[in-house]
């Protein structure tokens, strides 16, 4: 059922959405949670609202002390082709496993919580890298580092979870995913979703686009939902099967799926059939791998299955009577010519004429293409524009 708050506390969410700075963030979700009723139905939106507040203060402690000095911090920007962070309890072997494929650094230490910062490495894949972050160990419900982890979690493009094959790798990977769950970070892909997207300018009202079913509403509905949080101009996409409270979360954004891969290290000294036993008795959506840190066993295939798990092309750029770009663009699976062009510059959108596209999605080398053509891993596309 939908929270059914009131109408102080939706009016306080919309300037929780409007909100820029981390201290607008944190001061607008304080008066939000002031005006939240305590009931069953708003349990789950409370708990979501207090752990993101935690996780927003920390961030702004974070910031605070790298501005007045140089060194470790939880802030980890971005870099190479996606972040994949690292997740697991304490010696679940995270540190050696990052030092053995990236050969960075790292402490490794059979003492707990040896780990007290995000240590960072860049895996090579083919012609591109990942940036893998090794994060301190998470005690399910009373880690002392849970909220940053989380927080780390919530930025990156795909989260490996690193369980260790000496204990009940079933016990602890559910208690990995109930912690992520409970910060609204979900590991398995929903039987449908909602987006909207806000219009600031401009009185378009509610235009919902269905690529689905709404299964306990109407359309009307969801436009009465939305304007009593005092949504008036916005563009809902309903894909899949989909709710009302659906709808309802994706106003609030507390959820979010994020692609994973379980590795259960330590398969040399640790139970043979652990991966067997995960995948019979949990629901794992990703792939599971079994390694060996300390041996090298299986690592071989991390780069390949990050690269598949999260759904992404490359493709190479080109200008005509010249060569093809080294460095390749990242897109998602089904991106078109459309996408590269609005990567390489706005104009190439506003100008384009057609395209030349050699690789797995052309029917012939240099095929001509419009905007809407569909990419492939490895394409080559040339665009061409008006003169």
């Amino acid at each position: 059922m939908v929270t059914n708050l009131p109408a102080e506390a939706k009016a306080k969410w919309l300037k929780v959405l409007e909100a820029r700075t981390i201290e607008e963030k944190i001061k607008a979700l304080e008066d939000f949670l002031s005006a939240v009723p305590k009931h069953k139905g708003t349990e789950n939106l409370r708990e979501w609202a207090t752990k993101r507040l935690a996780e927003l203060r920390e961030e702004l402690e974070e910031r605070k002390k790298k501005s007045v000095r140089r060194g470790l911090s939880f802030l980890v920007e971005k870099e190479g082709a996606a972040q994949v962070v690292l997740v697991g309890l304490p010696n679940s072997g995270k540190s050696l496993l990052i030092q053995r494929l990236t050969g960075a650094r790292t402490r490794v230490s059979d003492v707990p919580f040896s780990t007290t910062f995000p240590q960072v490495g860049m895996l090579k894949y083919e012609d591109i890298y990942f940036q893998l972050v090794d994060t301190p160990p998470i005690l399910p419900g009373r880690g002392p580092f849970n909220n940053r982890v989380m927080g780390l979690c919530r930025n990156a493009d795909l989260i490996m979870i690193i369980l260790d094959a000496t204990r009940d790798v079933v016990k602890d990977y559910l208690d990995i995913r109930g912690e992520l769950e409970s910060a609204g970070i979900l590991l398995s892909k929903a039987k449908g979703r909602v987006e909207i997207e806000r219009y600031k300018t401009g009185k378009v009202g509610i235009k919902v686009t269905m690529m689905g079913e709404l299964v306990d509403a109407t359309i009307e509905d969801v436009k009465r939902l939305l304007a009593s949080y005092n949504i008036h101009n916005a563009h809902v996409r309903i894909i899949g099967r989909v709710t009302l409270d659906d709808v309802e979360h994706a106003i609030f954004g507390n959820v979010q799926y994020k692609p994973s891969i379980v590795v259960v290290n330590k398969i040399d000294v640790g139970d043979v059939r652990a991966v067997e036993y995960l995948r019979k008795n949990t629901d794992v959506e990703g792939s599971i791998l079994g390694v060996s840190a300390l041996t090298g066993q299986g690592l071989e295939k991390l780069g390949e299955l990050i690269f598949k798990e999260l759904e992404i092309i490359r493709v190479y750029t080109k200008s005509p009577n010249s060569g093809v770009s080294d460095k390749p663009l990242i897109l998602r699976k089904g991106a078109t010519v459309l996408d590269v062009a609005k990567r390489i510059h706005k104009d190439f959108v506003e100008n384009f004429h057609y395209a030349r596209v050699w690789g797995p999605s052309s029917k012939y080398p240099g095929e001509r293409v419009g905007l809407d053509h569909v990419l492939m891993d490895k394409d080559i596309v040339e665009i061409h524009l008006k003169e």
